[in-house]
């Protein structure tokens, strides 16, 4: 279970990265100056491949000399905000609680109570400026920055970037000691790595540990910016936001979360990169915002089974188009719904989370440039990019349709095709079963039991927008590309579908489907 919530009523945090720094400014010692060694002994290499320089004497019998350098930079945060007592049964990891908290009874005017939650952060400027993630601080009314020198100050929430889970703050005064990010040389996977923080309440706790692993995708439904960094270095509740440093005491990463079955270090850490961590705090504190490049549509992965279904050629990589926004930056520029995007400004795209990042990181009114297959033939397609609208906003396009009472399964006919009752999407079918008019294909009346569309959940109000990702209007449009299918020899179909005003897709083996069309919903 991946764990974010830093508050005493919460779950499990994260980590981060942080650079050198002594009182008064950035930290500048010999060892950080060292001059690169044979390949064989650099134990930092550039993203490139190139070696930058050895580990400074004595790494790793002992990490003080780094840690004297750069823990006054590294602060702890402490968060108030009153909650309805009523609320705190929907409060993320509440019910993990190891002791009994009693719960008042639903009242008409609730109760107000404290919530108290920590978490850590940096200084990564003189003049007060501190990062911390955005699950530290969201609704904090309140927000107190303990140093290490047992100071306590008063911050200001300056911007979060809830995408990447970033967040800077501010505190009153000048020459507070900082790190910066190092955005142009990282560990490898093995190498060393330390964390300072606030675990449980214990401010400038130091761990060590190495690089697990590089690219990992914890949570893309509210991260979808950031290739996370693993690391096994001990981190608990009170360790988000905080930093983790390289040998040479530079921020490489934020810490965000990690993994537990329990809600303690099991050692699974998460850390949102120094490069990611870089670009979006010095947006947050130009104008308080981030913003991102953004063309429309909704895509879907390219596995092996999607591959297999479509015909695809082995190997083929990117991501599928499974919706294009009326009058978007991507419609008005030509990309599809079913395209497979191979390929963006000439850079081969590995899956649809690099598609996503790489459109988000393009500047608002760039043109971007997509490699895609369509119909079997390459082409390329320009969009103009338009700036990423709200979360808030986005939800709200893609919210499903409002929830209405479906016929009974066989209360409305349609024509039999392989276990389902089709219909064609018309004003009448339309108004039964609450599909928008942007949506066009056949609606699923009822289904056969027994059959493989039963045993996938197909109910009356599924709609079939494209069979082979070819848009389907009938009935015997949809028997058709079956028949197609079966005649090349092709093992599965793909059909895309839409319930609820909701994009998905199932992959169905022709095999299991009848020969015959003797199958039918009634």
């Amino acid at each position: 279970m991946i764990k974010r919530k830093e508050f005493i009523v919460g779950a499990a945090v994260g980590l981060a990265l942080a650079t050198a720094a002594t009182a008064g400014g950035l930290i500048d010692w010999p060892a950080a100056h060292a001059q690169p060694s044979g390949p064989a002994d650099a134990l930092l290499v550039r993203t490139q491949g190139q070696p930058v320089f050895a580990p400074p004497p004595g790494a790793p019998m002992s990490f003080a000399d780094i840690v004297d350098a750069v823990s006054p930079a590294v602060v702890s945060i402490d968060v108030r905000q009153s909650v309805d007592t009523n609320s705190l049964r929907d409060i993320p990891g509440f019910g993990d609680l190891p002791f009994d908290f009693p719960i008042p009874e639903e009242e008409a005017e609730p109760e107000q109570r404290e919530q108290l939650g920590s978490g850590s952060g940096f200084f990564i400027s003189s003049d007060g400026y501190i990062v911390t993630n955005n699950h530290v601080v969201a609704n904090a009314e309140e927000i107190t920055v303990r140093l290490t020198d047992e100071r306590e100050l008063t911050a200001t929430l300056v911007g979060t970037d809830p995408e990447t889970d970033l967040a800077v703050l501010r505190v009153e005064g000048q020459n507070f000691p900082f790190v910066r990010f190092e955005t142009e040389a990282r560990p490898r996977v093995g190498d060393w790595v330390l964390a300072i923080g606030n675990p449980l309440g214990l401010g400038g706790t130091v761990t060590a540990g190495v690089v697990s692993a590089y690219g990992r995708q914890i949570d893309q439904s509210t991260t979808p910016y950031v290739d996370y960094m693993q690391i096994d270095a001990p981190i608990n509740r009170g360790n988000s936001g905080g930093p983790t440093f390289d040998i040479h005491g530079r921020v490489i990463g934020v810490n965000s979360a990690i993994y537990s079955p329990n809600g303690f270090s099991v050692g699974i850490g998460f850390a949102i990169p120094a490069d990611v961590a870089d670009r979006v705090t010095r947006s947050l504190i130009a104008g308080g915002a981030v913003q991102r490049g953004y063309v429309g549509i909704s895509i879907g992965p390219v596995t092996e089974e999607v591959r297999e279904a479509l015909g695809l050629p082995a190997g083929t990589d990117g991501a599928r188009v499974t919706s294009v926004n009326v009058g978007g930056p991507a419609e008005s520029g030509g990309l599809q719904f079913g395209d497979i995007v191979t390929g963006v400004n000439g850079e081969d795209i590995v899956d649809a989370n690099d598609l996503t990042r790489r459109v988000g990181a393009v500047a608002v009114g760039e043109t971007i440039r997509f490699d895609v297959l369509r119909n079997g033939r390459t082409d390329h397609v320009s969009v103009r990019a338009a700036a990423r609208p709200s979360a808030a906003d986005i939800r709200a396009l893609n919210a499903p349709n409002e929830e209405i009472d479906l016929p009974e399964a066989g209360s409305v006919s349609g024509q039999p095709a392989f276990g389902l009752s089709l219909r064609p999407l018309d004003g009448e079918t339309r108004t039964q079963f609450g599909v928008a008019d942007r949506v066009s294909g056949l609606v699923v009346t009822d289904v056969t039991r027994g059959t493989i569309f039963a045993r996938r959940g197909f109910e009356p109000g599924v709609v079939i927008t494209r069979v082979d990702n070819r848009p389907v209007r009938t009935v015997e449009d949809f028997e058709r590309v079956i028949g197609d299918l079966r005649r090349s020899g092709r093992p599965s179909v793909l059909l895309d579908l839409s319930y609820r005003g909701q994009p998905t897709l199932q992959i169905i083996e022709l095999d299991d489907l009848p020969m015959a069309d003797s199958v039918s919903g009634g």
